[in-house]
């Protein structure tokens, strides 16, 4: 087993825990909001409590989408390609935005969970980024491949014969 896996288990499991709570928070705002029958510069109540039900559910498959592709990641041992890597990029990001709001609207708290999420989803795409030198094996001819030391071949190719 590869020592890059649980950095991918561990984000997975995170991103799905903040997958949940992320739902889970904007649904209960939603609620609140509906209950409390609030209104913002004139919006309709029930439309605030629709989009911010909607919105959690959005961000909660977000970060499901997420850690599904860590979980791939970690069950593959392979780095993320394509959507995945951009998936995990965008996470990222998201992350650092989030940190930079939350530090003066949460609390530092909320902050330094926001940038250990953020330092754990690029130790991931860093982990499997690094590219792996070449399995050994046996090598013709003085072990470099038959080449000389700038590439080309040790000895000039046979002369062409005429019939």
């Amino acid at each position: 087993m590869s020592v890059r896996r649980p950095v991918a288990w561990i984000v997975a499991v995170v991103l799905f825990a903040e997958a949940v709570g992320v739902a889970a928070l904007n649904w209960f705002l939603g609620i609140v909001v509906d209950r409390q029958d609030m209104s913002l510069a004139g919006l309709d109540p029930d439309t605030m409590s629709v989009s911010s039900k909607i919105g959690g559910i959005v961000f909660g498959l977000y970060f499901a989408l997420c850690a599904l592709v860590a979980l791939l990641v970690a069950l593959r041992d392979r780095p993320p390609a394509g959507l995945g890597r951009i998936l995990l990029i965008s996470a990222a990001v998201v992350h650092g935005l989030l940190g930079a709001f939350t530090w003066g609207l949460v609390g530092p708290g909320a902050f330094v969970f926001m940038i250990v999420v953020l330092a754990l989803i690029v130790l991931l795409l860093m982990t499997y980024d690094a590219r792996e030198a070449p399995a050994a094996g046996p090598r013709p001819e003085g072990g470099d491949g038959g080449k000389g030391g700038d590439g080309s071949p040790v000895s000039s190719p046979p002369a062409p014969t005429t019939p």
